[in-house]
């Protein structure tokens, strides 16, 4: 059992069997629907089919980020057992989060100064900074230390790529991500817009794609493009999808066949309620090892 914890945030999401099995600790993010608050659980309290039923019916959705003294009380019970904490953060990039974790470790420094407390922007988010997180736990468990994780995961961040399409632009054009006007026009063009996590870990829009049948095959072609070693990829693939569980198959069977010796299968997860607030139902996205990000 190694001598520090793993830690992340629940916009990884991944699902609470896998983070458990892993041993990978995690605080919640909260969400609101129509004014309620509830918590980020990875689906336990209210199913993701639920949320996006919901937001389909027009309720009003919002995000709260963790505060510093939720991040403060989350650390310390690791620090008061004598154990170092490497915390990996959702992009500083998309949420003010990562500033309210260092908060919260300089506060706790002084506190503890015998202890190793190291915050880490992971510039991703959803399961592409779950697929960070999950690295960091084949590191650990391969014997790496927690300075030499964290080194490692500060290297090669940016070679983690994120690309996502929806075929709904409703909630992006609400976020101020897409114009009112190209929303209107995208949506009667049933125009799909390609967008990735750049390397400062923003949302940034790639390409208008037309039809959603176009826009899973353009996805599946960045990885093509920009995966390590090409089609001898053989790294893990992590997709998350916000209630299109078929359009997800379809885009994880192409992947399999076209990257044979990938590590595992592609593992399907769901966007979550915090990231799926501000994107809505109809994301496919994919996460993969590759080149720099731009």
């Amino acid at each position: 059992m190694s001598d520090f914890v793993i830690s992340c945030c629940t916009t990884v999401d991944l699902t609470k069997e896998h983070l458990e099995t892993r041993n990978i600790e995690y605080i919640y993010f909260h969400y609101f629907i129509d004014g309620v608050q509830y918590d980020d659980d990875l689906g336990q309290t209210m199913s993701h089919k639920e949320f996006y039923d919901a937001m389909r019916a027009g309720c009003d959705t919002k995000t709260s980020q963790i505060n510093a003294a939720e991040y403060e009380e989350f650390f310390e019970k690791f620090l008061k057992e004598g154990k170092d904490v490497l915390h990996i953060n959702v992009s500083s990039g998309i949420s003010g989060a990562y500033n309210s974790a260092n908060i919260a470790k300089d506060m706790l420094e002084e506190k503890y100064p015998e202890r190793r407390l190291y915050v880490v922007d992971s510039l991703n988010a959803a399961s592409g900074y779950g697929l960070l997180v999950d690295k960091a736990a084949d590191l650990r468990d391969a014997g790496m230390g927690i300075d030499e994780i964290k080194d490692w995961l500060v290297a090669n961040r940016s070679k983690l790529h994120a690309w996502f399409f929806t075929d709904d632009l409703t909630y992006l054009v609400k976020g101020g991500r897409v114009s009112k006007a190209a929303g209107l026009v995208g949506g009667a063009l049933s125009i799909c817009p390609l967008m990735h996590v750049d390397a400062e870990g923003k949302l940034a829009a790639k390409q208008k794609v037309r039809t959603k049948k176009k826009a899973i095959r353009t996805l599946v072609e960045q990885m093509v493009t920009y995966a390590d070693k090409g089609f001898d990829y053989d790294e893990k693939c992590f997709l998350c999808h916000a209630d299109v569980l078929e359009d997800a198959k379809t885009v994880a069977g192409m992947l399999e066949e076209l990257f044979p010796k990938m590590n595992g299968k592609v593992c399907i997860n769901n966007v979550g309620t915090t990231i799926g607030s501000h994107t809505g139902p109809g994301v496919v996205a994919i996460f993969f090892w590759g080149t720099e990000r731009e």
